[in-house]
């Protein structure tokens, strides 16, 4: 958010209360320093009686990773939700060191005070305590490389009036239209004609640095230079609006920083300011980690320990989904001739969706008996079943009476249900932060896994009410606004761990925030049939991905209209070498023979392709899962030293090995080789980088793919027909591409976690070694 009016104003009506300069610090507890900060220069004791003091406390809750409490007053009431901290388990305690020369608990502006420094692992913060000089400078290792700073009035209180703050998403979006009486919130509770209060931090931008994250983006995948605002909102992939916001960006100079906010939060990248990152929250506190460790993956690595390493898929949903499409009409006979014709055109279909059941019930005229049927499904198809579901519920369900009268759903602050006309006539939202509609809610879903579903699809989440509201367990429903997806999606996992069992569960989920990434898998939502709307996921899925998720799926051929025959044949090359595949569409089908018979050979030889790769494949997943570096990822993670990378925003690495390039015209591909041989996937032939390559007429029945100098693929075997083997035994093949002395790859189980053997090869030899694993 914006409070100034160019470098020398404020904006009109304002009230700005910066740090100048440090005018006491104290060890507030042990391993934590705490400073006053002066919002004007202290030259008598008469200088405290009257203006702003922010405390700033500074602390760590493992090494490498620096907490920063901003705060004005203490005294308000703190009230959530909060995000989840270190949900896998209390870190080992910090190695900290408080280094202060100044050998006194009170630092007052003369004489000339030292900086003090806070170290914890190898990230250090140097305060500032000269008078008028207040500023707080991150730095990591010995050598002090800089990271970012806090510069002099980099932290601020803020009164601005109301009318600013409708340039904040919030204020703006559907849920706070005053012309829609439906809404029913008074001018009281908008705060208009008041002032609202913010609380502001600045960090330093340097000079080449880059900025990414900030939750799944379709706008430039660099972020320097935006206006970001974390609320979730149902905005498809074209506009400026995200269905995932994370309070969080990675920078290309090997730091992190993580808001630790669950309401909206307003960031400035090098925008309101072109050499800062500003970020606001209205209230009386700001609250963010500094992450370091000392590269872009060690810092994702850090992120995910703090909000939850990537939940861990089961191998099957690497297999192509295919669904009914969003709002075409379906029944049994359609279902099972679309999975007849996938099975006689050799496309092995790993998972059926089912979309549209908005009452956890089927269509008893179009599904007889449910049971019977999926039963039938999986055993003549081998297919897994999901469904599509949302947190929504109309009052003409048969199920709203009983969530309303148990007091389950959403409530105005009058004790009404809050309810209106968009999506469902009359729809109102399931209030997941009472337990008991989070049993209820689960029972109806409990019965369709009983009944043979293996996974759920997670719908909307995103359109939910911020004024006028009141939840049951007394949650603030600004803060409530983008947690409300993620107690969605944990409500659901859960559910499913709990029946299916640990590493058996599954989302597709839309809506994300900070966290998330414990509840795979995530989908881009609802894009055009264009190489625009191809492009504007990629950028979204590698923004996402930067953002601590490591899995990431996208609507084949896009979501809203028809592709063309050969946009459909280039996404399905690049869904196919996605972590994770689906075809879905929304007035149109998304089955491969309606787009020509080429499409069909894409569809069945390059899902072979993938089935041949799950070996390497899910042991990437399991890398994810255990380090927290995406499965998915940009180039600028993988070559942060290479400055071409750090711009590379239509090409992306499937793991560490995999170099992916989609192919976004009927015609050329164009593509950057970093340094070293890289080896095409298809043809074998070498590639000396760092190079840009153009083909004209490039295939349609296949995708770049280019192996990293120095690895080793394991593929399954040719006529393999499902994602999920047992990989160690069926007989590998293992290639070997441009060794540098000795180099190994584990393969995985197939099962969870466990690895079953390792192969490895030396530098000139051609045999390859193996131990627990059959290799042909």
């Amino acid at each position: 958010m914006k409070f100034t009016d160019g470098p020398w104003f404020k904006a009109k009506g304002v009230v700005f209360s910066a740090g100048v300069e440090v005018v006491n610090a104290t060890m507030a507890k042990k391993g934590e320093l705490e400073l006053m900060v002066a919002t004007k220069h202290i030259a008598t004791r008469g200088d405290t009686l009257t203006g702003a003091m922010l405390t700033v406390n500074i602390s760590s809750p493992c090494d490498d990773i620096i907490k920063v409490k901003l705060t004005h007053f203490k005294g308000r009431k703190p009230c959530g939700p909060t995000f989840e901290l270190f949900p896998d388990g209390t870190p080992a305690s910090p190695t900290i060191k408080i280094d202060n020369p100044n050998q006194t608990p009170a630092i007052l502006p003369e004489p000339t005070p030292q900086p003090i420094t806070f170290i914890t692992g190898s990230l250090s913060a140097q305060v500032n305590t000269s008078s008028k000089s207040y500023g707080v400078t991150f730095s990591h290792g010995a050598h002090d490389q800089h990271l970012t700073s806090i510069e002099y009035k980099g932290q601020a209180v803020i009164d601005a009036p109301y009318q600013l703050t409708l340039q904040q998403a919030s204020e703006g979006s559907c849920m706070a239209n005053e012309n829609d009486p439906s809404i029913g919130v008074t001018d009281d509770e908008r705060g208009r004609g008041q002032m609202v209060r913010y609380m502001l931090n600045e960090m330093g931008l340097s000079v080449g640095e880059t900025i990414y994250g900030l939750g799944e983006r379709f706008g430039p995948f660099i972020k320097n230079g935006q206006q970001v605002s974390c609320w979730n909102q149902d905005g498809g992939t074209a506009s400026q609006q995200a269905y995932k916001c994370v309070p969080f960006y990675v920078s290309s100079k090997g730091y992190g920083l993580f808001v630790n906010h669950t309401e909206e939060v307003d960031f400035e990248v090098g925008c309101e300011k072109c050499s800062r990152v500003g970020f606001s929250v209205r209230g009386e506190n700001l609250e963010y980690f500094v992450i370091g460790g000392g590269s872009m993956k060690a810092v994702l690595s850090n992120y995910t320990r703090l909000t939850g390493m990537p939940g861990l898929p089961p191998a099957w949903t690497f297999g192509l989904w295919m669904t009914t499409s969003f709002t075409t009409s379906y029944d049994q006979k359609t279902v099972s001739g679309f999975l007849q014709q996938m099975k006689e055109r050799d496309c092995a279909v790993r998972v059926l969706h089912l979309d549209c059941l908005c009452s956890f019930t089927f269509d008893l005229e179009m599904f007889p008996d449910p049971k019977a049927y999926l039963t039938h499904l999986k055993q003549e198809y081998g297919v897994k079943i999901c469904l599509w579901i949302n947190p929504y519920i109309s009052q003409h369900s048969p199920i709203f009476e009983e969530g309303m009268g148990h007091g389950y759903l959403l409530k105005r602050t009058s004790g009404d249900i809050w309810q209106w006309d968009m999506w469902q006539p009359g729809c109102a939202i399931v209030d997941f932060t009472n337990p008991g509609a989070c049993n209820w809610y689960t029972s109806k879903l409990a019965t369709l896994i009983n009944m043979g579903v293996d996974a759920l699809k997670t719908d909307f989440a995103e359109r939910i009410p911020h004024l006028g509201v009141k939840y049951y367990d007394g949650s603030d429903a600004r803060k409530m606004h983008n947690f409300y997806a993620h107690k969605y999606n944990q409500v659901v996992f859960d559910l499913l761990e709990k029946k299916l069992g640990k590493h058996e569960a599954v989302l597709f989920a839309r809506a994300a925030s900070a966290g998330g990434q414990r509840y795979p898998v995530h989908w881009g939502g609802d894009c055009e049939s264009s190489y625009q709307a191809m492009a504007e996921s990629l950028r979204g899925g590698l923004s996402l991905t930067s953002s601590g998720f490591a899995f990431w799926s996208h609507d084949i051929g896009g979501f809203e209209g028809k592709p063309s025959d050969s946009l459909f044949k280039r996404w399905l090359a690049f869904g196919l070498f996605s972590t994770h595949s689906r075809l879905h569409g929304s007035f149109s089908y998304r089955v491969p023979w309606l787009y020509g018979e080429e499409a069909v050979k894409v569809c069945s030889e390059l899902s072979k392709v993938k089935m041949r790769l799950m070996p390497y494949i899910y042991a990437q997943a399991i890398n994810a899962h255990e380090t927290g570096v995406p499965m998915m990822r940009s180039m600028i993670l993988e070559f942060p030293e290479d400055p071409t990378c750090a711009y590379l925003d239509r090409q992306y690495m499937l793991g560490e090995s995999l170099l992916v390039a989609p192919v976004f015209s009927d015609n050329t591909a164009q593509y950057y080789i970093p340094a070293g041989n890289w080896t095409c996937f298809w043809t074998n032939k070498v590639i000396a980088g760092p190079k840009w390559i153009s083909e004209p007429s490039y295939p349609f029945t296949r995708i770049p793919v280019f192996v990293r100098p120095s690895s080793i693929l394991v593929l399954g075997p040719e006529d393999v027909t499902t994602p999920d083997y047992t990989y160690a035994e069926i007989g590998l093949e293992a290639r070997l591409y441009e060794l540098v002395g000795k180099v190994s790859a584990r393969v995985p189980s197939g099962k969870g976690v466990a690895w079953a053997g390792e192969v490895w090869a030396e530098e000139g030899q051609d045999k390859v070694h193996s131990t627990g694993v059959h290799l042909i």
